[in-house]
């Protein structure tokens, strides 16, 4: 048998890949983190599946079903929200699968940083504007934070900052990024993004407290951050297209007709 560590996406259920799909189509086990993975998504399990939601159990509690399945020979379908790789708490199932050879595989999927930002119809990377995306987290009741991976320290780069678990934390956010971005800088918070309640709030560090409170929204909700949420103009055009500039799948430059009227 072996354990598939699955990624959902946020909650649409259309954003699963084919193969996320199909596996959880196909495994006689599904365990899924039902506060975060709406049951729409694994609605596709077997009909006479195994289907249980892990948000109110233990890690042991969840090993123990795997160990099971793992003795009756059943593939297990453990579906994460997002993808896997990112704030998934894979490495210490991983690490108890490994201990008891138990074989397992990761399926990647859209994670929430990017479908926010298809929510918000925008690109997170503007030329010359930000090029680079920090995702992060707030340590509140969490695990804390290694010691340098601190927002101070993240928004020194004025890149784009993508902040899970910090909605209860949007004064100290404020406070520690105000100094770099400015209190003007636009945020957006976006709440159960892919799921039928999902909620868009767009503000600035400063305003954005009032504008989430009066939302009553205390969890569930990504928080993008930085210049490049602004309604840029002005900036340059990619590279990539310009006729001017040859590369290695178009080494001509093209003639336009302002360059022959010149």
């Amino acid at each position: 048998m072996t354990v598939f560590f699955i990624g959902a996406g946020p909650g649409d259920p259309e954003l699963l890949t084919l193969k996320a799909a199909r596996l959880i189509a196909a495994c006689p086990v599904c365990l899924y983190a039902g506060s975060l993975v709406p049951p729409l998504v694994v609605k596709g399990a077997p009909a006479d599946a195994l289907v249980m939601d892990t948000a109110p159990m233990t890690l042991d509690e969840t090993h123990a079903a795997i160990l099971a399945a793992h003795k009756d020979g059943k593939d297990v379908a453990r579906v994460h929200s997002g993808d896997p790789s990112l704030y998934g708490a894979i490495a210490e199932q991983i690490r108890r699968l490994k201990a008891d050879d138990i074989p397992y595989e990761i399926i990647p999927g859209v994670p929430a940083y990017t479908a926010a930002a298809a929510a918000l119809g925008q690109e997170l990377t503007i030329p010359e504007v930000a090029q680079s995306i920090v995702l992060t987290r707030m340590s509140m009741k969490s695990t804390s934070m290694p010691a340098g991976e601190t927002l101070e320290n993240f928004a020194r780069t004025g890149t784009t900052l993508a902040i899970h678990l910090g909605i209860r934390a949007l004064r100290e956010i404020e406070r520690q990024l105000a100094p770099f971005y400015g209190a003007d800088c636009p945020l957006a918070v976006i709440y159960r993004v892919g799921w039928p309640d999902q909620q868009i709030i767009r503000g600035t560090l400063s305003d954005i407290h009032a504008r989430v409170r009066e939302a009553k929204i205390t969890r569930t909700a990504l928080i993008l951050v930085g210049p490049a949420l602004a309604d840029a103009h002005g900036f340059p055009d990619s590279a990539l297209y310009d006729a001017t500039k040859p590369h290695v799948l178009r080494p001509k430059v093209k003639v336009t007709n302002t360059d022959i009227a010149q």
